[in-house]
């Protein structure tokens, strides 16, 4: 049940930034705010039942590298965030990471 709460808490991670991009604009600047703060929340929360399994090294660096490589994609498909082989190749080196982390679990 550990992991579930890691990769849910991933998940959540990536809200919060979206939240704070949303916050940009003057029209959406509260509840972009509110946005970002509520995920705050549930991801932390999440984050510690799952360390309740995991050791907190790596729940932080799964949590952390979910969150990275999400947000980064909802960037490039959303807000036209730049692409290159490189920033792509940085992304996928994040995932092999995490990948490794759980299987050293």
């Amino acid at each position: 049940m550990g992991w579930f709460y890691l990769v849910l808490a991933g998940l959540l991670e990536i809200g919060w930034p979206f939240g704070l991009k949303v916050a940009q604009h003057a029209e959406t600047r509260w509840s972009g705010v509110a946005i970002a703060v509520a995920f705050m929340g549930f991801s932390g929360f999440m984050l510690w039942l799952a360390q309740r399994h995991i050791p907190i090294g790596t729940a932080y660096a799964v949590w952390t590298g979910i969150g990275a490589a999400g947000t980064f994609l909802i960037g490039v498909l959303y807000f036209g965030d730049p692409t290159s082989f490189a920033r792509y190749l940085g992304i996928a080196l994040i995932v092999a990471g995490v990948a490794t982390l759980k299987l050293a679990h």
